[in-house]
């Protein structure tokens, strides 16, 4: 028996991986809302990618495998992008999901659907852009550190990372897993014999340090910096000492200022992680980043007809229960009614979830009508 793995492009643009033995049957299922869950409220969906298994513990493993993927990696596959896949989806350090090539796939799939989102095989080829600055780790200890480094600046849109002499060298097994799917910023990652070879092409650069080692530099702080990066004429590079010692003197006299991050003098600890999320988060400040609650899971605000629907189911509900005295206020009474429901700026989703609290609520009032025991 054959078992596939699929994946759907929900109504809301969202998407949903499965698996099973019968794909049109399923199929059937989910465009019914007969599968309690995601995608029952979600409707209507469409396939996007499937493959076939031998056994079902292969398709489930692809299930859990793709649900765990990025929306770029899930729209590389669905464009059927190889070469994006493969870097996108390839973790450095662990065995990859082993896809089909595009001959192989379903003749429902689309190679044209959805091509926005994601990255594109352009920026992948091209790397890092040099507008950005580039995160320069010296003598790193942990490869978790190193994988925590990674994802905290993929989150805020930089993916240059340089290291230096990393004690533990490169790559390091521990990386991976901490980067929690910032794979790109592993796989491009570089690394230098000293910081003045990895510092070589940025014309600015800066060092993140509590202390000035005697020299005569300016100290700024991280907002500062940000700034005078997005400034800067050519691109810059910001240092990070080890996790115990931080930068030697001699590293610290290539940077052309000091950045130090105000923190409570009691307790100055701050892991490798944390500072360079600070930093990459005060750049953000000066990107057009996307905003996660305001993204592709936001609903559209229902049509006036829909919210009109209501409305008026609520007025009959309340005219029914003898709601409205005296008579002669009632168009003002409806004009608040009214104002109040259409300030709100419901979803299709929360008008129609409305009108099924209005409607239960007048029924109880019926005679005969099941009501709660008092």
């Amino acid at each position: 028996m054959d078992f596939y793995a699929y994946l759907l492009r929900c109504a809301d643009g969202g998407y949903y991986a499965g698996h099973t033995d019968d794909l049109d049957a399923r199929l059937a299922q989910h465009q019914a809302g007969a599968i309690p869950g995601y995608t029952e409220k979600r409707r209507p969906v469409t396939l996007m990618w499937s493959d076939r298994f031998p056994d079902r513990d292969s398709a489930f493993a692809a299930e859990r495998q793709i649900k765990g993927w990025s929306r770029a990696k899930k729209e590389a596959l669905i464009r059927g992008d190889w070469e994006a896949l493969q870097i996108l989806a390839r973790k450095s350090f662990d065995t990859p999901l082993r896809l089909r090539s595009a001959a192989t796939q379903d003749e429902r799939f689309s190679s044209s659907a959805h091509p926005e989102g994601g990255l594109s095989r352009r920026n992948l080829r091209e790397g890092p852009s040099r507008r950005t600055p580039a995160i320069i780790l010296v003598r790193p200890q942990l490869g978790e550190n190193i994988g925590k480094a990674a994802r905290a600046m993929l989150n805020f849109g930089l993916t240059d990372l340089r290291l230096v002499s990393p004690r533990d060298g490169w790559p390091n097994p521990s990386a991976g897993p901490a980067a929690s799917g910032a794979d790109i910023v592993l796989e491009q990652a570089r690394v230098f014999d000293s910081v003045a070879e990895a510092v070589a092409d940025r014309p600015f650069v800066y060092a993140t340090t509590v202390r000035k080692r005697g020299l005569v530099v300016p100290v700024i702080s991280p907002e500062e910096a940000a700034a005078e990066i997005h400034a800067n004429s050519g691109p810059s590079a910001i240092l990070f000492g080890a996790e115990r010692s931080g930068l030697e003197t001699d590293e610290v006299a290539l940077a052309g200022k000091i950045v130090t991050v105000p923190v409570n003098p009691d307790f100055r600890s701050l892991n490798l992680a944390q500072a360079v999320m600070l930093l990459a988060y005060e750049w953000s400040k000066h990107e057009a980043l996307a905003v996660p609650t305001l993204g592709d899971e936001a609903e559209p605000r229902a049509e006036h007809g829909h919210l009109e629907g209501l409305i008026e189911q609520t007025f009959d509900a309340l005219a029914e229960a003898d709601y409205f005295h005296p008579p002669d206020r009632t168009p003002a009474t409806k004009n608040t009614i009214r104002t109040i429901l259409t300030k709100a700026g419901w979803s299709q989703r929360e008008v129609q979830a409305m009108r099924g609290i209005v409607r239960a609520l007048a029924e109880g009032k019926r005679p005969g009508s099941k009501t709660r025991p008092s």
